[in-house]
Formats: structure tokens, C-alpha cells, sequence
């Protein structure tokens, strides 16, 4: 099976643009950045909670934590994605207990990678609160998981793809969608 790009959906100047927008509907809707913590989910979760949280620091000149979680433990087919899966750390560099946290990922599908990331973060102790933003949002939900915050929705068929390329994890910056064909 190969996979075709079928349309650019975001060029880095719209990507950043959205994550400026992002920034801005999360502190205003937390109603500041006090008690706030970012968490970007391994691997492009990452980069995008840094470039939220620089955005943040322009907003109100306040610097919002930052941290990092890898899921690969808590995934629900880690039998199925490698015989040995690929460990990376998670970097949380604060307490999460009664923290307001914002957990931060590329594409929202399934609502699997999530709910793996939920359930890491409560082993490492209870926030006051855990709300969900993505760039993309593509539906085809499995679990009844909802993002707080959207950069954009696209709604996709099964055989169609949306990647995320980023300048820190892929030297490239652009959204694409792409298809699988036979």
C-alpha cells in the first residue's frame, strides 16, 4: 500500500497563525495563565506546546511550564505497533496535583493516543483539571473524548491520512492530506 498527498491543508504561516489563536482562546478562556501547565505528547505534541507556551509568554509575559509525556506504555495496542517498543521520557518538570493542565497533540482521531495520556498523567498524581487542544481535529471518534481547543477540524474518509510536518521533528512545516491507495 503507498501513500498519495492529495491537498496541502496548512502552510507554516497558517500554522502559526493558529497556534497564536490557540494561545490566545486558552488563556483567555483559563482567564489568565495562573495555575496553568502545558503537556505536549510525544513527538509532535512537543514542539507545538513549546510554540503555544512562547505565544502565551508574548500574550501576559508569563512563563507557563512546560512538559513533556510519552504514552508508549499506556497505549492500548502496544502489542500490535512493535515486538519492542521504542521508550522515550517524559519530561514533567513540575507537580501535576491541582495543577490546570492543557494537554497538547497534533491530529485528534481515534481518542486512543488520549486516553493513554490521561491515564499517565494520573500516575503521576491528580490536576484540578485536564482539557484537550489539537491543530487538527479529523473526527472518526472511538472513545467520547472532545478537544477544548481546535485549530481546525477536517473531516476525512478511513483510507485518507492528515500529517502533521513540523520544522523540529520533520525539517518541513505544513499540514497535509494524504491517501492510501492500493
Amino acid at each position: 500500500m503507498r501513500v498519495v498527498e492529495k491537498s496541502q491543508l496548512m502552510s507554516a504561516t497558517e500554522i502559526d497563525r493558529t497556534l497564536q489563536r490557540l494561545a490566545h482562546e486558552i488563556v483567555e478562556r483559563s482567564g489568565g495563565t495562573a495555575n496553568l501547565a502545558l503537556i505536549g505528547i510525544r513527538r509532535r505534541g512537543v514542539p507545538l506546546a513549546q510554540r503555544i507556551a512562547r505565544a502565551m509568554r508574548g500574550i501576559d509575559g508569563v512563563e507557563v511550564p512546560v512538559g513533556t509525556l510519552d504514552i508508549t506504555l499506556y497505549r492500548d495496542d502496544l502489542s500490535k505497533v512493535a515486538p519492542q517498543p521504542v521508550l522515550q521520557s517524559s519530561e514533567i518538570p513540575f507537580p501535576v496535583d491541582d495543577k490546570d493542565l492543557i494537554l497538547i497533540d497534533d491530529v485528534l482521531y481515534t481518542g486512543r493516543t488520549i486516553r493513554a495520556a490521561m491515564n499517565g498523567l494520573f500516575d503521576l498524581g491528580r490536576p484540578r483539571s485536564i482539557r484537550l487542544c489539537v491543530l487538527i481535529d479529523r473526527g472518526h471518534r472511538e472513545l467520547p473524548i472532545e478537544a477544548s481547543f481546535v485549530g481546525r477540524n477536517v473531516q476525512t474518509s478511513d483510507t485518507e491520512i492528515i500529517e502533521v510536518r513540523l520544522d523540529e521533528v520533520d525539517r518541513e512545516e505544513r499540514v497535509v492530506l494524504v491517501e492510501r491507495v492500493p
